[in-house]
């Protein structure tokens, strides 16, 4: 009787281990329910909770109860790793845990454009990455840290470049800097003659292309543009720039510089003082940098914008000239009540 009965015992517990095998089995294969490509952000700091919750959120988990069996096993939940992961769809819950697990994250892409000052470039950056703005502003704002690179507070702004870049979603302020200046060598390493060429340094081809870029969002007259600055500095002439005395206002939305502004005392105010200002007054594209670099040949001394508000403008040699131009500028201006 005992025998038979530990018999049906043994029979029962392989059953069970049977069902166990056979249930992990089905688990091990279960692959996400998405249908399209989803990213699920692990800030620093998460629970394994955190985590769990989140991957539901975005439609990763079949079951919690899978899900929590296989993490388990694997020790994913004292190992929980902040990262951006990207999830295909169909992909095997083994391999979505193994990924969690390694913190094998993916890179987000980020954009960068016209970003006018350090503040305005490190509120957007921390946007989509995961420090605080504050934190890569005082690395930027850093005599000792800039000298690094050899940079200024002022001109620092000068080693992000218009483009797309790939981040590590966790990266830290100091390893992005490090990532822009390699960009940055990588950029002038092919542009290193024309500016010894010009005589010109990377800063200073970057604080006149950030003028010509805030002046016209034409490709084809952005040398021309170049040009009056550069004939400008080159003899001495105060540049005599608005979008300088926007910025050292720190108003971009003046549609019409008037008088009174001019007299502003800000070194970035290139009516009131002569040469080139402290830093960039934005980031130029590429396409303003190389227009500075074209150092195309001409005469101009002066431009402004043509009376038919096309974005296109005017260029003189001389007072006379530009004064007949700003005058038919002016008075389409005061036409549309534009002040």
């Amino acid at each position: 009787m005992k025998k038979s009965r530990k018999i049906a015992w043994t029979v029962v517990v392989s059953l069970i281990l049977i069902a166990l095998v056979a249930g992990f089995g089905t688990l091990r294969h279960q692959a996400l329910p998405i249908t399209e490509d989803v990213r699920v952000n692990i800030p620093q700091g998460s629970t394994y909770q955190a985590l769990v919750d989140s991957m539901d959120a975005h439609g990763c988990i079949v079951s919690r109860t899978a899900f929590n069996t296989i993490a388990g096993l694997r020790g994913l939940p004292d190992h929980v790793k902040a990262g951006s992961y990207l999830f295909h769809p169909g992909t095997g819950i083994i391999r979505v845990i193994q990924k969690l697990y390694s913190g094998n994250q993916d890179a987000v892409r980020v954009t960068i454009n016209k970003h006018r000052t350090d503040k305005d470039l490190c509120q957007f950056l921390s946007g989509c990455l995961t420090f605080h703005a504050d934190s890569l502003l005082s690395l930027m704002r850093n005599d000792s840290v800039c000298a690094l690179y050899g940079e200024t507070p002022t001109s620092i702004i000068g080693m992000f470049l218009q483009n797309t870049y790939e981040y590590y979603w966790t990266i830290s302020p100091s390893q992005l800097l490090e990532r822009m200046h390699k960009e940055s060598e990588h950029f002038w390493k092919s542009r290193n003659k024309q500016l010894e060429d010009m005589g010109l340094t990377k800063q200073q081809v970057l604080t006149i292309a950030s003028i010509v870029e805030e002046e016209t969002n034409d490709n084809d007259e952005k040398p021309d543009i170049a040009s009056v600055y550069l004939n400008r500095y080159r003899i001495g002439m105060p540049l005599q720039a608005d979008p300088t005395v926007k910025f050292a206002i720190g108003d971009f939305s003046i549609r019409r510089i008037k008088s009174n502004m001019l007299s502003i005392d800000n070194p970035y105010n290139t009516y009131r003082y002569a040469g080139l200002p402290p830093g960039p007054i934005c980031i130029p594209s590429t396409k303003s940098i190389d227009a500075v670099l074209k150092n195309k040949k001409t005469d101009y001394l002066f431009f402004c914008a043509k009376e038919d508000f096309s974005g296109k403008h005017n260029f003189a040699a001389t007072n006379y000239e530009h004064t007949i131009n700003a005058q038919r500028f002016h008075k389409a201006l005061n036409d549309k009540n534009i002040h």
